[in-house]
């Protein structure tokens, strides 16, 4: 059977995930390669001092997203997107969404992106003895709460853009338990009742009587149905109506296991990290850790094992600003080059030429607040000592190793201070499309081999699109087993060691970039 008939016959799987600057959706077959996929770009915006994406972002992203999938189909292989096997949504974790009764969102989404839930975050982890972020779900909540904002008395249920995206498609408010367990801490397959009696109790407090586990979406594991598109999901997703209703829905879930599942990375020991405009690593545990670490979150798999997450707000944006402007100057020189070619000839001299340590030369990419490196808000910065060799090779080092030394503040905890052992970390997102750089610069910061699959710019669209496969033919196996023997068996992937000149380069950058924090604070205040 050719591509042709099975997208004519629905025998493929639809994942879509709304990452922090694009949307993308990849079409799979049942081999479960990529087949065809579609993007829309799209930007958070700063509006009153919260990172948001409007509704109407958010409609059209998703819409001109589809629309791209559906004119590539159409175009490679002369058949109209009309049905698939199954779909699934993932999007960006934690945030805050909140509706009241008749379903009116009540103020803007506000994205995991914003460092403004201090006090909600500092208080639920002292009660809880839990870590809870700033970025979580539950912390934004109770911070609104705490603020005594307008709009909490309406509060009817609250819900990540996941949650939200699907509810508009499928009509059910549920969730897959890796994306709620960054909204709220999960265990045995529900939220942390003791926990949730704790938040309950704080909340009521305050003055807000309605109980968490009420308000927050419920929750399924990988491979359980999660409802059906409706008819009205059909035209929201696809307004041409070409698409039809009735295509069943894994849980929705987010980037994180989206990226476990991308990477095979859901047995304990093995890992993953994820780099794009944030940079986030998934560590699966053998057993819990010993301590709360700020810098850590205690998150699941798609299928429920606990994970440890180093989750970082800021990675490639900087970068890319800087690879931009350099294709600039291309331009104005008369030169234009493409921007794949571009990226490649920078990151590959910043990887030939450049010197392990950068030569004194170190950068930070805050565009945002960093919590791992207790910074509270962002501004990118450069710095480089007197004695510092400053050449682009040098200088393109330093960006490349500001977007994951964030990353190897938080991972060192879990290496020196709780001896977590890796025996696989797997590399995926925009970062390591280019072969070999940036994926040599992360085995040297982490000290670990890294691995690369071919398919790592598919990133978290066509993770979900596999989660959407193994809902509808996974049958008794599990995910790992299922992820092992049917997809992963033969996939080409390249691994690379540590080099020992880079590790003690990076060592030697961190020290750097630790001392001048200090000065990255004072520039952000």
């Amino acid at each position: 059977m050719n591509n042709t008939q099975k997208i004519e016959q629905g025998k493929t799987y639809l994942g879509i995930e709304l990452g922090s600057t694009r949307i993308k959706a990849v079409l799979i077959d049942e081999c479960f390669s990529p087949i065809a996929s579609g993007s829309s770009e799209w930007e958070n915006r700063l509006c009153d001092g919260i990172w948001t994406y409007s509704l109407d972002d958010i409609c059209s992203g998703l819409q001109s997203c589809y629309a791209n999938l559906a004119a590539n189909v159409k175009e490679n292989y002369g058949a109209t997107l009309k049905k698939v096997g199954a779909m699934g949504i993932s999007a960006m974790m934690h945030g805050y969404m909140a509706f009241d009764k008749n379903g009116n969102l009540l103020v803007p989404f506000r994205t995991w992106r914003n460092t403004i839930t201090e006090q909600a975050a500092s208080e639920l982890t002292s009660r809880l003895g839990f870590n809870i972020p700033q970025r979580w779900t539950a912390a934004h909540l109770y911070q609104a709460v705490l603020n005594g904002e307008e709009h909490v008395p309406q509060i009817e249920y609250v819900t990540t853009l996941a949650g939200y995206i699907h509810f508009m498609l499928t009509g059910k408010r549920v969730v897959g338990i890796g994306e709620a367990s960054g909204i709220f801490p999960v265990e045995n397959g529900s939220y942390n009742r003791g926990y949730a009696d704790i938040f309950n109790s704080m909340l009521a407090e305050k003055g807000f009587c309605k109980e968490v586990d009420k308000i927050f979406p419920s929750i399924l594991f990988a491979g359980e149905n999660a409802g059906f598109l409706t008819e009205e999901g059909a035209k929201f997703i696809d307004p041409t109506g070409a698409l039809e209703a009735g295509i069943p829905f894994c849980p929705p879930e987010g980037d994180a296991g989206t990226g476990m599942t991308a990477a095979n990375a859901i047995l304990p020991k093995t890992g993953n990290v994820s780099a794009g405009t944030s940079i986030f690593s998934m560590l699966v545990l053998e057993k819990p850790l010993k301590g709360v670490y700020p810098k850590i979150d205690i998150v699941t798999t798609p299928d429920g094992f606990p994970t440890a997450m180093v989750h970082c707000n800021n990675c490639c944006s900087e970068l890319d600003v800087w690879v931009k402007m350099f294709g600039e100057f291309a331009e104005l020189c008369g030169n234009g080059i493409g921007k794949s070619e571009l990226y490649e000839l920078l990151y590959k001299n910043a990887l030939e030429n450049g010197n392990p340590s950068c030569s004194g030369v170190t950068a930070y990419n805050f565009l945002s607040g960093e919590p791992v490196a207790d910074t509270e808000n962002g501004r990118p910065m450069y710095f480089r000592t007197p004695n510092s060799k400053m050449n682009l090779a040098n200088f393109l080092r330093a960006q490349l190793y500001s977007s994951m030394a964030a990353l190897k503040i938080g991972m060192d905890i879990l290496f020196e201070e709780e001896r977590v052992s890796a025996e696989q970390f797997t590399a995926h997102g925009g970062l390591f499309k280019t072969r070999g750089v940036a994926q040599q610069f992360l085995a040297d910061a982490l000290n670990t081999p890294i691995s690369v699959m071919k398919t790592a710019g598919e990133g978290g669209a066509w993770g979900m699109a596999l989660l959407a496969a193994f809902m509808d033919c996974g049958g008794e196996k599990s995910l790992p087993d299922w992820l092992n023997e049917e997809v992963f068996s033969g996939m080409e992937e390249s691994s690379v060691s540590p080099a020992p000149a880079g590790v003690c380069g990076f060592e030697e950058f961190m020290k750097r970039y630790k001392n001048g924090l200090r000065a990255e604070r004072c520039l952000a205040e």
